[in-house]
């Protein structure tokens, strides 16, 4: 059997990959492919070369959403992975209801981002103004720390369980040792726990920061980019110049910030891994 398995590993390997192509390759390639014309289908095209990039970085919505966007990520990760880790710290001391703690916070993460940001859009908008007109369309500084959090409530409970993962790794020697040193709690947390949980920071940091960057459901669902857009982010900036703009010409924008959407994205991810690998501890 397991001689089969050898021999025959690329037919269970198949489907998966075939799903991949079909789900994610071919249309990935066919969307830069777009993205250097002018279309109103994808069987009517018209090729505009590097025009549409330029229209890009010279539509003021975009850059003004890329400055919230990377704003709201900056926040947003520093938030959610400190409080996240202080609640694993808080909840890796053998206190009583450890587990119940666990579930409830975790719990957020598991409702749906559209219906996460409706239910903060009640809850905020709840807080009326003299004007008489929802707190989140007044100024996008409201739509900014809605938002704020929004995120944390939703991810601060899924980035704890993995830190108290790691916590939970820590070999016991080692804070040993540092106690008969006469390391304080505090000096055993900056010069053993921490190094020695880099790997879970690196993740969290990791998946906080990508997640914050390319946020749409919980931005369409709880500002929808108001006032006048001035609480849009990327993701959605580049929807809703696709389906809210009409003309031939928008189509082959957004596919163009589409491209410059995933490449930030991916500029981002990898220079955050590098430098918090790089401070990784070899166990």
């Amino acid at each position: 059997m397991e001689k089969a398995i050898k021999r025959y590993w690329p037919v269970f390997l198949l489907p998966t990959l075939a799903a991949f192509i079909i789900g994610f390759i071919w249309p990935f390639l066919w969307g830069i492919y777009l993205s250097f014309h002018k279309f109103t289908t994808i069987s009517k095209t018209t090729f505009v070369g590097l025009d549409n990039y330029f229209k890009v970085f010279a539509d003021p919505t975009f850059v003004s959403a890329f400055w919230f966007t990377a704003k709201f990520t900056v926040v947003s990760t520093i938030l959610i992975n400190v409080i996240a880790f202080a609640l694993a710290l808080a909840l890796t001391r053998g206190l009583k209801g450890t587990n119940i703690f666990r579930t409830v916070f975790f719990l957020p993460n598991l409702i749906g981002g559209i219906v996460l940001g409706y239910i903060w859009q009640i809850l905020l908008n709840g807080l009326l103004t003299n004007l008489g007109k929802p707190l989140l369309a007044l100024d996008a500084t409201y739509g900014f720390w809605g938002l704020i959090i929004l995120m944390c409530w939703q991810q601060i409970g899924y980035m704890m369980i993995i830190y108290i993962a790691g916590l939970q790794n820590v070999p016991g020697d080692l804070l040993e040792a540092a106690s008969i040193d006469g390391a304080t709690g505090f000096q055993a947390l900056i010069k053993v726990k921490l190094p020695m949980v880099m790997p879970s920071i690196t993740i969290c940091s990791f998946l906080t920061l990508t997640n914050s960057f390319k946020l749409f459901d919980q931005n369409l669902s709880l500002t929808a980019g108001e006032p006048a857009k001035a609480s849009q982010m990327l993701a959605l900036n580049i929807y809703d110049t696709f389906y809210a703009r009409s003309g031939a010409q928008w189509k082959g924008i957004g596919q163009a910030k589409a491209v410059v959407f995933f490449l930030l994205v991916i500029a981002i991810a990898l220079v955050q891994l590098y430098f918090t690998r790089r401070k990784e501890v070899q166990q």
